[in-house]
């Protein structure tokens, strides 16, 4: 549990510093650059996070390729990204359809449909999935699940990691997490949680951008407050996929390490 302890002190000191220096940060920045609190906020707790994860990955013996999910060849692992990737597009387009078929999400009546604006769109959401799921990835499922997998064992891994995913959000992170953790165990690297998390998050933006939840309809509960997306309908999707999700990739990983 040492492992578990010293990340979840870390976060907490990444909110500490948001809490010091954001303020601060901001009226420094706001005369020169037009960004919002939040992102400045945000951007001080990375820094901060980034910081302490150096130091503490180092500390613990978990800052190594292989601790941090990467330890497979370049070739392999940018493929099963890739595959992943695809996969968890396809995998969140079934929940997207559901939610427009049923009228909890209508596009935005104001919606430019312009081939230049919808791909500009679509390149900054792919980019801003990948840059969320490789840090958050390379934090959780790389080095924490590592360090807390070595004293005491893969399942206090995928339940401890999950938790933390899921601290500051709802309950359906908790599912994401537990499922990613999960293929974590499975592959022994973090390529396909990262493309999981990357296509995920990648339409999951995209349909933010595009569309607004009907606040009217009588099936409104299954969407999230926090973001008109992630609710009961996503926990429902992910419980129904877990299991052959896993599944999927023991066999793949057994199939990979019989060719190789």
């Amino acid at each position: 549990m040492r492992t578990f302890f010293w990340f979840l002190g870390l976060l907490a000191a990444a909110f500490a510093a948001m809490a010091l220096f954001a303020y601060p940060a901001w009226l420094l920045l706001h005369p020169h650059f037009d960004f919002p609190f939040h992102r400045i906020a945000g951007r001080v707790g990375m820094l901060a996070l980034l910081i302490g994860f150096v130091s503490v990955a180092r500390r613990l013996g978990v800052a190594d390729r292989a601790s941090l999910g990467y330890g497979i060849a370049r070739r392999v692992f940018l493929g099963e990204l890739l595959r992943a990737l695809a996969l968890g597009v396809g995998l969140m387009l079934a929940v997207v359809a559901v939610m427009f078929g049923t009228g909890l999400r209508v596009w935005q009546p104001d919606l430019d449909l312009h081939p230049a604006v919808l791909t500009s769109l679509a390149v900054k959401a792919l980019l801003s999935g990948l840059a969320t799921a490789f840090i958050e990835e390379t934090f959780l499922r790389g080095a924490m699940f590592s360090g807390i997998a070595r004293e005491s064992g893969a399942r206090a891994a995928i339940i401890l990691t999950a938790l933390i995913y899921a601290a500051t959000h709802f309950i359906a992170l908790f599912a994401v997490g537990v499922l990613l953790a999960a293929v974590r165990a499975a592959t022994g690297n973090i390529a396909a949680c990262i493309g999981l998390h990357a296509g995920w998050v990648w339409i999951m933006l995209l349909v933010r951008e595009t569309s607004v939840p009907d606040a009217t309809h009588r099936l409104g509960y299954l969407l999230s407050n926090f973001d008109g997306f992630v609710g009961w309908l996503v926990l429902a999707w992910i419980i129904v996929i877990g299991w052959p999700l896993y599944r999927f990739y023991v066999r793949r990983t057994r199939s990979i390490r019989h060719v190789g």
